[in-house]
């Protein structure tokens, strides 16, 4: 008897780390010490050192349940742009600036090819993110996940001036509301998502007019990464008063969180066009729009509360950085929380 008897094939794993080193290269950063394959990852901090403050600010999630369609589709090279997007938006949000990532797989059989495809994504999410792949884990477990199945989450650390975090205390009436474009359902209430829809590779693979696409296409299209067009708002010199990254809880959860007491959000849900996988998920699904609302971004991934005199600025900004940007609507003195209308 032996480790690979037992289902742990260690030979295995040492293939796909080869397999995504070209992959884990592409995202380096000057501030990277050392190569792949130790025991852990070192980054410089030197080129902070001139902050007056220096905070990290971190962020961890996985990709959920979106993780059954990649299998089903045998499509494993963008739910790491997924995995990554979920921890380095909440670092933006904050107003930092995503430095590096490390990822964790468990599966219950490495497959080398399969392995670097996942990190391909997981790379390529870094790179629009502007942080270093710096190190992670791929844990082969017999018995525990069926041999077909993965897991895949993440972890990642930023870097902000402390006078420069984006904490919402000074956000007050009449700030004006700039919602993101999403590039769908992102990856957050799949487990909805999978009730409603037959999960079936046939009616994944069908053709919908309404969706300009496929169902499975459109469901499993990558949680967008919004790291450079928040940079672009800073840069243009615009404060930032409030973030809110809009992921699982929808517009009911995310949005107060950024709010400080006394101010409520009034959105507009006509502002903006809703994607029509929601649309279609909502009739399909029989689900009552206050749900819709409370457990997706209905088209909206990341939602920021401006100064009115700043929104121009900060608009031309963010489509420079390639960002669909709407004016959704605006603040208003009551109770913390969100009014749609």
């Amino acid at each position: 008897m032996d480790y690979k008897n037992a289902g742990v094939d260690i030979e295995a794993g040492y293939k796909s780390v080869e397999l995504m080193k070209k992959h884990v290269k592409e995202t380096m950063r000057p501030e990277v010490l050392g190569g792949l394959g130790g025991f852990s990852g070192a980054f410089s901090m030197s080129a902070f050192k001139d902050m007056e403050k220096p905070t990290l600010v971190s962020g961890t999630d996985g990709v959920g349940t979106k993780l059954k369609l990649a299998f089903i589709l045998d499509k494993h090279n963008t739910v790491g742009i997924d995995c990554v997007a979920m921890c380095v938006n909440d670092i933006a949000c904050a107003g930092g600036e995503p430095l590096f990532f490390l990822d964790y797989i468990a599966c219950g059989k490495n497959e080398p090819e399969k392995i670097a495809d996942i990190v391909s994504g997981v790379a390529e999410g870094c790179k629009q993110a502007g942080a270093a792949l710096i190190g992670g884990e791929t844990a082969e477990m017999p018995g525990f996940y069926p041999i077909d199945e993965y897991d895949l989450a993440g972890f990642a650390v930023g870097i902000v001036d402390e006078k420069d975090l984006i904490t919402g205390a000074n956000i007050k009436p009449g700030d004006v509301l700039v919602g993101m474009a999403s590039s769908g359902v992102h990856s957050n209430g799949f487990s909805l998502v999978r009730k409603v829809f037959s999960m079936t590779e046939e009616n994944l693979n069908t053709y919908y007019e309404c969706l300009g696409t496929t169902l499975g296409e459109a469901l499993i299209a990558p949680t967008k990464i919004y790291v450079k067009a928040l940079k672009a708002v800073k840069e243009a010199g615009v404060t930032i008063k409030g973030c809110s990254h809009i992921t699982g809880g929808g517009f009911y959860e995310n949005i107060p969180r950024m709010l400080p007491d006394g101010v409520r959000a009034v959105v507009e849900k006509g502002s903006y066009p809703i994607p029509p996988i929601f649309k279609m998920l909502q009739e399909d699904g029989d689900i009552a729009e206050e749900m819709m609302y409370n457990t997706y971004n209905m088209g909206i991934g990341m939602m920021l509360a401006l100064d009115p005199a700043d929104v121009d600025k900060a608009m031309e900004a963010m489509k420079a950085a390639g960002e669909e940007p709407y004016i959704v609507g605006k603040i208003e003195a009551g109770e913390k929380g969100v009014t749609l209308c």
